[in-house]
């Protein structure tokens, strides 16, 4: 008997799943668990994805549908694993629990660098893994060092074609190879969920706002964040649109969209705030969207890549620089948006939808910034990354790189071009061998 065990913690990551299994991505099981955890900061106020307008339609392709929050509770599956010596006895508990048995288990997980994903795979110690990616996360590297007791299970890297022709990074330190989820059969998932949200006001074509709540990942504040959303507005009527709907992030505080209500009174928008959780491509689906804006959600790529959708982007040259540490993994994401999408301010560029880089040049501009965030899990990303700094590090590219990361790593560009001849003089290099050498003597 085989069972597979599918970890979701949100809907876009179930309809992913669905589309997969739709297209014979998993071999035949005898039975298939959907395992759902609510990552919410609160998770007590804050739908699950089996909670969500639309979730029971995808229901079908699951026998069964667990909560992990309940599993585990009072912990939060974000902050808890097992404990090594105890990865034994939880898996002989849950067998028991979730009537496994001596079932042999197949599990697929998202951000398996993380709990709960990794807890899970600690826990099932000797089953092969899967991992789906549903966001431009999986285009760079993996954010964590792995075990390799759970690394080198992992046979394939399932992810949807957000950026076409751009070949993910995130696993490749363990030879995962990459596969994509076919967007034909994405798209024919999403269409399935097209007519749920009873409650959404009917609004044809407006530009639609996307919100993130990106001041609890302390990116933003909270007043900063609000002030985002007011520049997309503002951005959205200085291109001739007039209605305008904004979709606030689930778990984004109420008073966020009075203030936009309040500015949109004052400039004489029409604006429409959506208290419904539905996903944003179900919005794509009933409004049709004139233009989509956000800061660097995914959403902005499905809209542009699977409803070819004109999208715009808000904000993502201050977060580039706001972004810490360096190794932040939303900097892939923000790094993808910032280079592919036309600023919301540039009017020529959002009418005619003009890419910022291609694909190759954004592949290579990846390898470097990755290389950059991971040195230890990635150096033989170093001569695509000296290569591409040299060649390639100029005004336009600098916000990507910080010259304290580049100099820690010995990367082109830790030193500015005026000053490069100071490394290769014989003067200065003795004259700083002295000065170590006398602060050594005084240290002692």
């Amino acid at each position: 008997m085989t069972t597979q065990i599918f970890m979701a913690s949100t809907l876009y990551g179930v309809a992913t799943l669905a589309a997969a299994l739709d297209t014979d991505a998993f071999g035949p099981a005898d039975r298939r668990v959907l395992l759902v955890s609510n990552n919410a900061a609160t998770p007590e106020t804050t739908p699950g994805p089996d909670e969500m307008p639309g979730f029971e339609r995808l229901r079908g392709r699951f026998d069964d549908v667990i909560s992990w929050n309940e599993t585990i509770t009072p912990f939060h599956p974000g902050g808890w694993a097992p404990r090594p010596d105890d990865a034994p006895l939880w898996e002989r508990h849950l067998r028991l629990a979730w009537n496994l048995g001596d079932d042999d288990v197949e599990l697929a997980v998202e951000s398996i660098q993380v709990n709960p994903a990794l807890g899970v795979c600690q826990i099932f110690m000797g089953a092969p893994v899967t991992v789906y990616a549903d966001g431009l996360m999986s285009y760079g590297p993996t954010r964590n060092k792995i075990d390799p007791l759970v690394g080198t299970r992992v046979a394939r890297l399932l992810h949807l074609d957000l950026v076409p022709g751009l070949k993910p990074l995130l696993l490749t330190e363990f030879g995962v190879e990459p596969r994509i989820v076919p967007t034909d059969a994405f798209v024919k998932v999403l269409a399935e969920l097209a007519d749920t949200g009873d409650e959404l006001p009917s609004v044809d074509e407006p530009a639609l706002l996307l919100g993130q709540y990106l001041s609890a990942l302390e990116i933003l504040t909270a007043q900063e964040e609000e002030e985002l959303h007011v520049r997309m507005l503002k951005g959205a009527l200085a291109l001739g649109h007039t209605r305008v709907v904004f979709k606030p992030h689930p778990s984004a505080p109420a008073r966020w969209s009075r203030m936009l209500e309040k500015e949109a009174e004052k400039l004489g928008a029409d604006l429409t705030v959506l208290d419904t959780p539905v996903l944003a491509e179900v919005l794509y689906q009933r409004m049709r969207p004139a233009l989509v804006v956000g800061c660097f959600s995914t959403a902005l790529l499905t809209a542009s890549a699977l409803y070819g959708l004109p999208v715009a982007r808000v904000g993502t040259g201050p977060l580039l620089d706001r972004l810490t540490p360096y190794e932040n993994s939303n900097r892939v994401p923000v790094t993808i948006v910032d280079a592919l999408l036309p600023e919301l301010t540039d009017g020529a560029a959002v009418t005619g939808q003009r890419p910022g880089t291609d694909v190759a040049d954004l592949t290579k501009l990846l390898r470097a910034v990755g290389f950059a965030m991971q040195p230890k899990i990635y150096p033989d990303l170093r001569p695509a990354a000296e290569s591409y700094l040299t060649d390639r590090l100029n005004q336009d590219t600098w916000r990507y790189f910080k010259r304290k990361r580049l100099t820690a790593l010995a990367l082109p560009g830790a030193v500015p071009a005026q000053l490069a001849f100071i490394p290769r003089n014989a003067t200065v290099r003795r004259v700083a061998r002295r000065a170590r050498s006398l602060k050594r003597a005084v240290g002692r």
